[in-house]
């Protein structure tokens, strides 16, 4: 009788072994690993964004409070908030068409939100999400220089960004009218403004949008519209989860009517 026990009770032991290595006792899966340019942002606890400060709607630091605000920093906080739960968690630093794709090389920023526009050319560099405002190419004057369209710009001097889309749009344009066109380039936007005040440059070319913030009772923009421009939010080409993060997170904001809410925030069209 006392062998029977014996068994018993070894045999009972047994299962509790085997059942406790099943359940309480077992060890949860561990947590999927993120990519190291996520974990990176996280362990850092801010993201950090390359934005124009000079571009308003965009990208503009008021020069009263220093505070940097615009249609694309409100979508670099969408993006912090997807990767750190806080939209706030932003580190902005002012770029210009020249130096977002050094700095984004360099890793001294994460992110570019900056009017940067896709081109097949730029592809082969960095990743960009999908567009997420389409502009065109257009042309500031001066009221009082009776120039109406760019064939009146023949023989002229136009103002634009190094680095930009610009002057190529606007010489294949000028190409196909048959006309000559001189360019100068600059650094920065107020930089080309206040060259077309000074009679510097005889038109102001960038994209129509940031004209916009640009125009005063001084000057017109012209009808002309040249070579549509789509902005995406780009990144290291290497840095493939980061892109597909930031891609969900605008087509996120596209589907669910956030970007037209952003737009109408800033007057956008």
């Amino acid at each position: 009788m006392k062998g029977k026990f014996t068994i018993l009770a070894a045999a009972l032991l047994s299962t509790i072994v085997v059942l406790s290595g099943c359940s309480g006792g077992q060890k949860a899966p561990a947590a999927a690993k993120l990519a190291p340019e996520i974990q990176a942002i996280k362990d850092r606890g801010v993201l950090k964004v390359g934005t124009k400060v000079d571009v308003p709607k965009f990208g503009y630091k008021d020069p009263k409070s220093g505070k940097i605000e615009g249609f694309e920093v409100d979508i670099a906080k969408a993006i912090a908030k997807k990767i750190l739960g806080d939209e706030n968690k932003v580190d902005l630093q002012g770029v210009t068409a020249k130096t977002r794709g050094p700095l984004l090389d360099n890793g001294e920023i994460d992110i570019v939100a900056a009017t940067f526009t896709i081109t097949d050319e730029r592809k082969k560099s960095y990743n960009f999400s999908d567009p997420y405002f389409t502009d065109g190419i257009g042309l500031l004057v001066k009221k009082e220089s009776g120039i109406k369209s760019l064939k009146d710009l023949n023989g002229k001097k136009i103002g634009v960004a190094q680095s930009a889309t610009t002057k190529k749009a606007i010489q294949e344009e000028a190409d196909k009218q048959g006309i000559k066109l001189s360019f100068l380039e600059f650094g920065t936007y107020p930089e080309i403004k206040s060259a077309l005040d000074a009679g510097r440059v005889d038109c102001f070319s960038v994209d129509t949008a940031i004209l916009y913030g640009y125009l005063d009772d001084k000057t017109e923009l012209l009808l002309d519209r040249f070579s549509p421009q789509t902005y995406g939010i780009a990144s290291k080409k290497s840095n493939e989860a980061l892109a597909k993060l930031i891609n969900d997170t605008i087509n996120e904001l596209k589907s669910n009517g956030e970007i037209d809410k952003l737009k109408s925030k800033w007057g956008l069209k």
